[in-house]
């Protein structure tokens, strides 16, 4: 406890027991312990402190929480801070806007108005808005939606960069070494708004004397083509978390070569770009299958073991791939093709409708009718 309230005295929350001025209270929740005394705390301060606010005056408040809900639209968290939020209001947050639609307590009942302290889900807005954006009442659409393109001017301002050679976490650790990148810039995407702040907030802890990480752009849902096309225009790289590219944002990432990478667990993405601002990042390999084909015959030879007397069903067979052998449902191999023969003479591959001769590494137990599978781990630069 003790350090809690030495690491909160270092922004300025000094406990009264050590002469400063903010009420600490230990609680437990889980343990049901000093509840009460919180809230009598709370109310104490409040009276003190003379805390009040105008219930009668127009709505402002404050997104803690956004997310994209597949049955109901855009879902914003609002903590109301001043005036009275009712359903129907005209309201803008960030660069959006819209009418409440409907508004739901923290039980998830639906309710008619919202007062000073009092945080609710609404439904209505025409996008999902940025955690800790300023909600505003209005007193009708023209003027909310005046509002919402306001604040759109002015971010288009700040997110424009000058196009540059396009950017990858493979490369980045060498222009860093060569002083060619000063800043990182990266585009970040997730499936609700509190995975935003948090990935938003590691990644730029992540910057150093040499580079600074910066967020341009951040929001809720999936990669879009505007989020790619951004990308490309600022030679960043695009980090999903929990979210991945819609068909035309993968096709836009493809046609301008823009590193997109994507995440389920915010440590591996924050591991990834702290390796390769280290020149340290592990290349990302996924298994290509190269084809099939079916034993049909086994030959013995000595030193060798057994050859397997293949047909090429499918794809192509390499030398030096490897392979997984299927009997039935059950898999009984999977390791290196050690030789490939066509006829008598050694193979690089061997194509579709034609016969081959497969020796597999440290395996001879092999029957007619069991299936070859060969694969291959290639290098990707997204994932």
């Amino acid at each position: 406890m003790d350090r809690v309230k030495q690491e909160l005295s270092e922004y300025g929350l000094i406990p009264e027991d050590w002469g400063g001025s903010t009420v600490f209270v230990p609680v437990s929740a889980k343990k049901n312990v000093n509840i009460d005394q919180l809230l009598e705390m709370i109310l104490l301060v409040t009276e003190v402190k003379e805390l009040k606010a105008n219930p009668n005056r127009e709505m402002r408040g404050l997104v803690i929480e956004a997310k994209l809900d597949k049955g109901r639209g855009p879902v914003a968290t609002v903590l109301v801070q001043k005036g009275t939020l009712k359903q129907g209001d005209f309201i803008s947050a960030g660069s959006y806007y819209g009418r409440v639609r409907a508004m739901l307590d923290a039980d998830g009942n639906e309710v008619k108005k919202a007062t000073p302290s009092t945080p609710v889900e609404v439904l209505g807005l025409n996008g999902v808005p940025m955690a800790g954006e300023v909600t505003v009442g209005h007193k009708n659409e023209k003027e909310a939606r005046s509002f919402a393109e306001t604040f759109i001017a002015e971010e288009r301002k700040k997110m424009l960069a000058e196009t540059k050679h396009k950017l990858t976490m493979d490369s980045l650790f060498e222009q860093i070494r060569e002083g060619e990148l000063k800043e990182l810039p990266l585009v970040v995407k997730a499936d609700v708004q509190g995975s935003v702040e948090a990935i938003c907030s590691s990644l730029e802890k992540l910057s150093n004397d040499e580079v600074t990480v910066r967020v341009i752009h951040a929001g809720v849902g999936a990669i879009t083509e505007s989020d790619v096309t951004l990308a490309a225009a600022s030679n960043a790289i695009v980090i999903g978390f929990n979210t991945k590219p819609d068909q035309q944002g993968r096709m836009i990432a493809e046609q301008e070569k823009v590193d997109v990478r994507l995440y389920k667990v915010i440590y591996q993405a924050i591991d990834d770009v702290q390796a390769a601002l280290q020149g340290m990042l592990a290349p990302v390999y996924e298994e290509k299958v190269l084809g099939h084909a079916e034993v049909r015959m086994i030959f013995k030879a000595s030193g060798i073991g057994s050859i397997a007397g293949s047909y090429v069903l499918d794809g192509t067979i390499e030398r030096g791939a490897k392979a997984r052998v299927t009997r039935g449902k059950d898999q009984i191999y999977e390791g290196a093709i050690a030789s490939l023969k066509r006829f008598k003479d050694d193979a690089k591959e061997v194509r579709e409708g034609f016969e081959c001769g497969i020796v597999f590494e440290k395996f001879n137990d092999l029957q007619e009718g069991d299936i070859v599978e060969a694969y291959k781990m290639v290098r990707v630069e997204q994932k």
